[in-house]
């Protein structure tokens, strides 16, 4: 271990540390991995204490905290995250997922108004649709309970990929849809059709793959949290439904700055939920340059302060640029805010294959690194 006045280097997380549970595994796009929040919660809150997240993206902080007997607040702009992860904290069992997938009713003849012939045989197209349309109706008639919510998220992370795992024809990777333009180039280059995939017994295998972990015990310990679990979707510069000092940790990653479009990456699922597109894409803050990510930091900062508890903690993490170091300018930002800086964590992993499909060539700079800002709310303040 390495380490200055203000930094702090190491392998303080790996996969093969201590693995993760199954219940984290959903795809989303530029999300960390479990053992990051894992690391933070352990060591700097208690059972019982509450954990925030405001940009909480597949729920991967929320998972975790209620995995160890936290209380989750989980914060997002997109619809989607709540989908993604109320289900994962009231996990049904895999015979009642079986029971509920068995009683839903297949119409053929069902099209989706859109094209979508370059995704989805016909005969997976009708299923895809009559599970949408089952889904829509259960939720508008307030029937929907934690099964249906369950499949819906499930659906929702299966509508296109890059294996039989998945209802498409092979696709770009699941946290990516392609639109229907790229899925057509690529169904040309690979000279594909689009084959027949049974979307209930791919719904039911996902669901014992992230069901696998899921023991009594966990069973136990999410049932003691996930009624007092909240969801919100305020913007993270106005965090309205949260109350002043009432966080105790804070564990989140930011916006990356002009890289990634969260509703043009999920317009598939946003359709198959029946959210409009155009309106989660008004609601998503889009930062295009050094100066907007820095304004939008500070002012998630200053509302960071004042939903944290005196002697509360806020676990910041940032990517890096060539052009800037990013941990500096969130902890000057945090600091601005009457945050404590405490340590800047960089935990270093061995080099991946997918640094090299980013153009990544040194962990300075790349995927293999994460670089977490520790905060602390002053405890007189």
């Amino acid at each position: 271990m390495q380490s200055d006045a203000s930094d702090v280097t190491g392998s303080f997380w790996t996969n093969r540390q201590r693995q993760a549970s199954s219940l984290h595994e959903v795809p989303y796009r530029a999300c960390f991995k479990p053992q990051l929040p894992k690391f933070f919660i352990e060591r700097y809150s208690s059972p019982g204490d509450t954990v925030f997240d405001p940009f909480s993206g597949r729920g991967t902080t929320a998972v975790e905290a209620a995995l160890l007997l936290r209380t989750p607040i989980s914060n997002d702009t997109n619809p989607l995250s709540e989908i993604l992860t109320r289900p994962r904290l009231e996990p049904p069992g895999l015979d009642e997922v079986a029971r509920r997938l068995s009683s839903i009713t297949v119409d053929y003849g069902a099209r989706a108004g859109i094209d979508l012939s370059m995704f989805y045989h016909p005969r997976t197209e009708a299923e895809v649709v009559s599970l949408r349309d089952y889904l829509m109706e259960r939720r508008e008639s307030g029937k929907e309970d934690r099964v249906d919510r369950w499949i819906r998220m499930v659906a929702t992370t299966r509508l296109t990929g890059h294996s039989s795992g998945f209802f498409s024809v092979y696709s770009l990777p699941p946290n990516q849809a392609a639109s229907p333009e790229e899925q057509e180039r690529i169904n040309r280059r690979l000279g594909q059709e689009p084959e027949y995939r049974d979307v209930k017994k791919i719904v039911l295998r996902k669901s014992a793959s992230l069901l696998r972990d899921v023991s009594p015990e966990v069973l136990e310990r999410l049932s003691a949290v996930s009624g007092k679990a909240r969801f919100t979707s305020d913007d993270s510069r106005d965090l309205v439904s949260v109350g002043d000092g009432t966080v105790d940790l804070t564990v989140t990653s930011p916006p990356f700055i002009n890289l990634v479009d969260y509703a043009k990456d999920n317009w598939m699922r946003l359709w198959f939920n029946c959210i409009d597109a155009g309106e989660v894409k008004g609601r998503i803050t889009v930062l295009s340059d050094l100066g907007s990510w820095k304004s939008f930091i500070s002012a998630t900062m200053r509302e960071l302060f004042r939903i944290t508890k005196p002697g509360g903690y806020v676990a910041f993490e940032v990517g890096e640029t060539r052009k800037a170091d990013l941990k500096e300018i969130v902890r000057e930002c945090g600091t601005e805010a009457g945050l404590e800086h405490v340590v800047t964590y960089i935990n270093v992993q061995r080099f991946t294959k997918t640094s090299h499909i980013w153009g990544v060539e040194n962990n300075r700079l790349g995927t293999n690194t994460n670089r977490i800002v520790l905060f602390r709310r002053p405890a007189h303040s």
